[in-house]
């Protein structure tokens, strides 16, 4: 239903600062009179930008274009009037001062997308993309996050609602009658949509864990052994010194992090403290910080000199990553100098060799293959920690139900635990509402006739 006797709320919807434009956008009731005031009574139609000046006490603003959305046929489902003024922080100000003026208030954070919510024109999932897409750091999240915007995560979670919500009310008309009067079917057709329910929850909340760093980024780890050029190849990445390069080996003794861009995918860089069998406490310390951000990389490029013969602090190097499975690229660096390791003993992985003074784009590309293959947009995912939470604490519930219902078949303590999972996956979306499970009731089974 469309909110009414509510405040109208204004605010500029750019960001601060010059630009060529910017956008000061009002919701409410009151927003069409307070647009004719503004324009001396300028017509507007719904949906058709008009050209028209700004005025305040008969002083000319600014010369803007203003467009109408009629209720329900806006973002927040009330009337809304959005100003296109000239860029700039003090025409944007004085139109806004104007609109407040006028009967309007200054909105609070996120209250045109709560409105929206209220008013049923968008629920939990697409208020939370357009959120992330403000902060969105790579194409990759951009394209996941308008397929939840255009409705695709809503309509999964709206699917699962109805199936549970059906079982639930199977099970309480199932409650009132006598156990011979049900059907002989039943308890295999609860158990076989119980498992069909929980399969299609396990596939999307596998899926969504395996492609989190599709939003989040991807984390690189570039380790070696001291003095193999980690740090140049960082400050390559990044096109600036980042990090001290020196002969000096053991010159880093923390992790240096830095993010960019590669392809569309945003990317982490970790350059770690050189990895070597040492006594010296401080190294000892930077060495077990390298072997952490190992752990928590999607990506490891290890680092051998190729001007040198394999040594034991590339064994060193060479055991540790040979105990992960991960995707490992092998980078033999100082390719510009005679070279004395041996290739083959790194035959079962990925190889590029460089210098990284030079170029680096035959790295890039291996990395992109790697990025490129596991970053497909076909498949539905949760995008937030909380969806995951509450997708983790539906499918506990539901096989809390299959359990019962294979151990004691209590139709009751079934229900309460399927109650307990529409409330869980109903709390991505939309919360759920007890009329929802009497509709199905009344309207499928036919009680009280």
């Amino acid at each position: 239903m469309i909110s009414t006797n509510q405040d109208t709320i204004a605010a500029i919807a750019t960001s601060h600062g010059v630009g060529s434009i910017a956008i000061i956008r009002i919701s409410g009731d009151k927003s069409l009179l307070i647009a004719h005031a503004l324009t001396n009574n300028k017509i507007l139609k719904p949906r058709v930008a008009t050209l028209s000046k700004i005025y305040s006490d008969k002083e000319i603003i600014d010369q803007s274009i203003l467009i109408y959305f009629k209720a329900p046929h806006s973002f927040t489902g009330e009337d809304i009037v959005e100003i296109q003024a000239h860029g700039g922080v003090v025409i944007a100000n004085a139109i806004l001062k104007e609109v407040i003026n006028q009967g309007a208030r200054l909105a609070t954070a996120g209250e045109f997308s709560k409105r929206a919510f209220l008013n049923n024109k968008i629920d939990l999932t697409q208020a939370g993309a357009i959120a992330a897409m403000i902060e969105a750091k790579s194409q990759d999240s951009i394209k996941i996050l308008n397929k939840i915007l255009d409705g695709d995560l809503k309509t999964y979670i709206k699917e699962i609602r109805e199936s549970i919500i059906e079982i639930i009310a199977y099970l309480e008309v199932s409650i009132d009658y006598a156990e011979e009067d049900l059907p002989d079917d039943i308890f295999n057709s609860i158990s076989a949509k119980l498992n069909s329910i929980i399969d299609k929850l396990s596939n999307t909340l596998e899926i969504s864990l395996r492609k989190s760093n599709i939003i989040d980024g991807y984390n690189l780890a570039i380790v070696g052994k001291p003095n193999v050029g980690k740090s140049s190849l960082l400050n390559a990445f990044v096109s600036y010194d980042r990090a001290i390069v020196s002969d000096i080996a053991g010159t880093t003794r923390d992790t240096i992090e830095e993010s960019v861009t590669i392809g569309t995918h945003y990317v982490k860089l970790v350059d770690t403290a050189g990895i070597r069998q040492t006594a010296q406490e401080i190294e000892a310390i930077g060495i077990q910080r390298s072997k952490d951000a190992i752990d928590k990389s999607d990506i490891v490029l290890a680092l051998f000199d190729g001007s040198i013969e394999f040594d034991s602090d590339d064994r060193v190097i060479y055991d540790l990553i040979k105990t992960y499975n991960k995707d490992i690229i092998i980078v033999i660096t100082k390719n510009d100098l005679p070279q004395k390791l041996d290739r083959l003993i790194f035959k079962d992985y990925k190889i590029v060799e460089l210098n990284a003074k030079h170029s680096i784009s035959l790295l890039i590309d291996a990395i992109r293959g790697i990025l490129d293959t596991g970053s497909g947009f076909d498949d539905l995912i949760l995008v937030s920690a909380t969806q995951i939470t509450y997708t983790k604490d539906t499918i506990k519930s539901l096989k809390n139900g299959y359990d019962i219902l294979h151990d004691t078949g209590e139709f009751e303590l079934i229900s309460f635990e399927l109650n307990e999972a529409i409330k869980n996956i109903s709390a991505i979306s939309r919360p759920y509402e007890y009329d929802e499970m009497l509709d199905v009731m009344f309207g499928e089974f036919c009680l009280g006739k």
